[in-house]
């Protein structure tokens, strides 16, 4: 009589598994399709900007900071803090924050998570710095420098 060949169910979980579908996406070779009302990074307009502080007053997770720019309180956002609710955008009056897609926050430097309100000459001036490296000084986040 022929012995029957007994499989332990992890090794025939494994067998199973080898023919199926992923059930993970290819996520850095390929980008996910994010919904239009995603709540990404911030986009912060100086220039809208009042320095009101609503925005700082209304954050649950007091992730945003006023600081003097210019002899101005403009806000500071610590994105390590920050639930991304988005009650500073539907706080500010001028509508200075807006969201977007960006979702990519991942740093090994919790400083690269801080968006730190800049001046247009600033900004012009870390365009020109950054005009040789092929990065954009403004990008898709107003005045925040460019991408990570």
């Amino acid at each position: 009589m022929a012995k029957k060949i007994k499989l332990s169910p992890m090794l025939k979980e494994v067998l199973c598994q080898i023919f199926r579908k992923p059930a993970t996406r290819k996520y850095p070779e390929v980008k996910p399709k994010v919904p239009d009302d995603f709540r990404g990074r911030q986009i912060f307009d100086i220039d809208l900007c009042i320095g009101c502080g609503l925005c700082a007053r209304d954050c649950p997770a007091e992730a945003i900071e006023m600081v003097d720019v210019e002899e101005k309180k403009k806000p500071l956002f610590h994105l390590d803090l920050c639930i991304f609710c988005y009650q500073c955008a539907e706080s500010c009056p001028r509508n200075a924050i807006k969201t977007s897609k960006f979702f990519e926050l991942a740093s090994t430097n919790k400083y690269d998570l801080v968006i730190k309100p800049q001046t247009k000459s600033k900004k012009e001036m870390r365009r020109k710095n950054d005009s040789g490296t092929g990065r954009s000084g403004i990008g898709c986040f107003g005045f925040f420098g460019s991408l990570p």
